[in-house]
């Protein structure tokens, strides 16, 4: 049990200290971020680059392919394959040439994803990683996720499986991508973190809070933001690998922290305890 006033936020900071004390190695140290939608991920990368000097963030969700690549996706392959957040809806290549140029110590352009409009922002309104970055948080819901089994891949986990990929073309071509450029990615991680919620049953209750608030900010008129309805139906996209997520990651995440229900931490675990 952790002590009372112990943070996430504290536990990172710590942890990437230890990391950068005896590191030798050049380019910057890359951490993968891993946690379920609505675990605040997003808040706690923030947090770190504030405390932590030459630190930057890189979402997963940033690396979307435009609403109009996505369309095109869904026309040739799977109509799901509208919907942003799954693999094989990231343009992995766009994040491993990021990576790539900070390793060579250049500066590089950060994408970014509008989810009130769905899309990807314009180049020239991206930030720019410096080349001496020193720490890059790669954060997202399914950072460092493996591939399931074909044989787990037979039956739906939800309704949306069940009415809406009844043949399991969907759920193969994620699996297929995840499998592929995804792990090419997930191999730059010198650490990897998960922030494991409580089940995926709190998924619901926490990607709500975020969407209500996104409603708020950005006004009646805006597009891509969801009502409670909608929600429910784009959380089912998600619902397999973060179950899978759940299961097989904690074995081998360098750091996993369990949260409760207020995401609050309440277990860390260290790979090398």
């Amino acid at each position: 049990m952790l002590p009372e006033h112990t943070t996430v936020v504290d536990l990172l900071q710590d942890m990437i200290g230890a990391v950068l004390a005896t590191r030798t190695e050049p380019g910057p140290l890359i951490v993968g971020l891993c946690g379920a939608q609505g675990s605040g991920k997003s808040t706690l990368s923030a947090e770190l680059a504030a405390r932590i000097a030459h630190t930057v963030v890189l979402s997963l969700d940033d690396l979307y392919l435009t609403r109009a690549a996505r369309i095109q996706l869904a026309g040739e392959v799977h109509p799901l394959l509208r919907t942003r957040g799954v693999p094989g809806t990231h343009d992995v290549g766009l994040g491993l040439r990021v990576l790539d140029a900070l390793d060579r110590g250049l500066d590089a352009p950060l994408p970014r994803f509008d989810k009130a409009s769905d899309d990807r922002v314009p180049r020239e309104h991206w930030r720019i990683a410096r080349g001496d970055t020193q720490v890059l948080l790669l954060e997202g819901w399914c950072v460092g996720a493996r591939p399931q089994t074909d044989t787990a891949l037979s039956e739906p986990v939800n309704a949306l499986e069940r009415d809406e990929d009844a043949d399991g073309r969907w759920r193969r071509y994620v699996n297929a991508a995840l499998a592929g450029d995804y792990q090419r990615l997930f191999a730059r991680l010198d650490r990897l973190v998960l922030l494991a919620a409580p089940g995926f049953s709190i998924v619901r209750d926490w990607r709500t809070q975020q969407e209500r608030a996104l409603r708020a900010a950005a006004g009646a008129d805006a597009t891509g933001v969801m009502d409670d309805a909608e929600l429910v139906r784009f959380i089912a996209h998600y619902e397999r690998v973060t179950r899978h997520v759940l299961e097989e990651m904690p074995g081998r995440a360098d750091l996993t922290i369990r949260l409760d229900e207020t995401r609050r931490p309440v277990a860390a675990i260290s790979r090398e305890q």
